[in-house]
């Protein structure tokens, strides 16, 4: 009887770790996450109409599914990308959604969906947070099999200001 009372103990102190799924892109050389839940769809990259005096990392708009939503290149916006390199003929757009505006990040390969447990992403090193007052956008560092992918919340990667020029959600 003892025996079988010492295995339910065990299964009770073996508790479950939450998992986090992510979707995992590459920019430049590395390997970048969102959570799961702040990514709408991922599709081919539809046809971008280029909009006058914005950032250069702001493609322009582009219709999807009926919506009307800006373009975003990550590697411009984090200067990742070499001199000369451009996106492939081909690339997909990740739709994220916030609370007032949906927008489009492209990337050059198919995201990849990945589960990992919540306690392997460590908090970014608060060298890199305090850069700039708005790069809190990093969630944290996490190592899965030797490869090292940065965290990011999306919902904090625009300014207020450069989301008072996003359209807005209809």
């Amino acid at each position: 009887m003892a025996d079988t009372d010492n295995a339910t103990n065990e299964k009770k102190t073996t508790k479950q770790e939450p998992l986090i799924q992510l979707i995992v892109f590459r920019l430049g050389d590395e390997d970048y996450g969102i959570r799961i839940e702040q990514v709408k769809e991922v599709t081919l990259t539809p046809e971008i109409a280029r909009m006058p005096k914005t950032p250069d990392f702001v493609k322009g708009i582009a219709n999807l599914r009926g919506d009307i939503i800006t373009i975003i290149d990550l590697e411009e916006r984090f200067q990742l990308r070499s001199a000369g390199t451009e996106m492939p003929a081909v690339s997909y757009t990740m739709a994220i959604e916030g609370k007032e505006y949906t927008i489009g990040i492209v990337v050059r390969e198919v995201p990849q969906p990945l589960s990992i447990p919540a306690s392997i992403i460590e908090k970014a090193p608060e060298f890199i947070q305090d850069i700039n007052i708005h790069d809190k956008y990093i969630e944290g560092i996490a190592k899965v099999n030797g490869r090292i992918i940065v965290v990011l919340d999306m919902l904090k990667l625009l300014t207020p200001a450069e989301i008072m020029q996003l359209p807005a959600k209809s």
